[in-house]
């Protein structure tokens, strides 16, 4: 080799690692923006609903958390209460072509309040039925005023006429436990986040079939897509007597499989998968405003990591037939009463 070509091969040197550099900066740049703009895109899904501000301070006691010692922040670890409600109440193609409600109606069939002990590593999770009759208290509207009060309504119907903020106070209301979150899942947001997931195992003691949410199942294990297990959570009429407590049993039942399903996916070893997961829960949430962040979100998780589900216990409020209409129900006393104390 002459000396000239090892000039000039010393001379090209400096240029590509300049360019394997710039190349790298790029890759850089690139990556840090695409997670930016993925942050941004997750934070700006979540829709929230300033509860605490809307009911004020005539509300069940708030719980403590004890102070920490130590000096950097710790995950929170104190008892929390969460009202989760699947709800058909927005509009759009996606929610209507699965059953949802149009711009101009709103329910909630699906009432649960999730309890997680201190230590975050129990919880219990209540079902109330939708056909409950309870007393149903004045709320205030985001338009202004305020719903007049109701007694002997169903208990669904509190999403109906006031949103979220009614939801909450009527369950403060019959619990006398404070809510110290809100989160509101709709119906084609827990469709996507069931296949994210990969799908969900259940099983059915009874065969399932159910002309209105458009399920067949006969009795066994089954694997679900997302617009399976919706119609599993919505089944009612193809199951036990029909009654809405029969539904709230596959719920429990599709409750503890997604917390299995979520335990045993590692999200971690496949971004695709944790940004469609994640895309598919912000994008269908409505939060207080004290979880309407990424950043809270994450926290709350993280703050449960030490919870499997065979530490989940699923109940359903105790009810008796109501004496005024054998197709509704009102609280089991002091049977009820006794299952919010051990919450509070």
């Amino acid at each position: 080799m002459t000396g000239d070509d090892e000039d000039r091969r010393a001379g090209r040197r400096p240029r590509v690692l300049k360019a394997v550099g710039l190349t790298l900066a790029g890759t850089l740049v690139l990556g840090c923006a695409a997670a930016g703009w993925a942050y941004w895109h997750l934070n700006s899904n979540i829709k929230s609903v300033d509860i605490n501000s809307a009911l004020g301070d005539d509300r069940p006691a708030k719980v403590t958390p004890t102070p920490s010692a130590s000096q950097e922040a710790p995950l929170p670890s104190e008892a929390v209460n969460i009202l989760v409600l699947g709800s058909d109440s927005r509009s759009g193609k996606e929610n209507q072509a699965l059953g949802g409600g149009s711009s101009t109606g709103a329910r909630s069939d699906t009432a649960m309040v999730v309890h997680i002990d201190a230590g975050r590593t129990t919880a219990t999770v209540v079902s109330i039925p939708r056909d409950t009759l309870v007393t149903r208290p004045s709320c205030p509207l985001e338009s202004g005023g305020s719903t007049s009060p109701a007694y002997g309504a169903m208990f669904n119907s509190a999403y109906s006429v006031g949103g979220p903020v009614c939801a909450v106070k009527t369950v403060e209301s019959i619990t006398n436990v404070r809510m110290d979150h809100y989160i509101e899942i709709d119906f084609s947001g827990f469709a996507k986040l069931v296949d994210a997931l990969g799908g969900v195992t259940v099983t059915t003691d009874e065969d399932i079939d159910d002309d209105d949410s458009h399920l067949t199942l006969k009795a066994g294990t089954h694997h679900l897509n997302g617009k399976q297990a919706l119609a599993f959570a919505r089944t009612r009429h193809g199951i036990g007597d029909g009654s809405d407590l029969g539904r709230i049993g596959l719920q429990q039942k599709l409750v503890k499989s997604l917390l299995e399903q979520i335990s045993s996916t590692n999200l971690l070893t496949s971004p695709t998968k944790l940004y469609s997961v994640a895309d598919a829960i912000t994008g269908s949430l409505t939060t207080d405003t004290g979880l309407d962040s990424l950043t809270e979100l994450m926290s709350l998780g993280e703050s449960l990591k030490g919870l499997s589900s065979d530490e989940v216990k699923t109940v359903t409020m105790p009810v008796v037939t109501a004496p005024s209409n054998a197709n509704r129900v009102v609280a089991k006393e002091p049977a009820a009463s006794e299952l919010w104390e051990s919450l509070r």
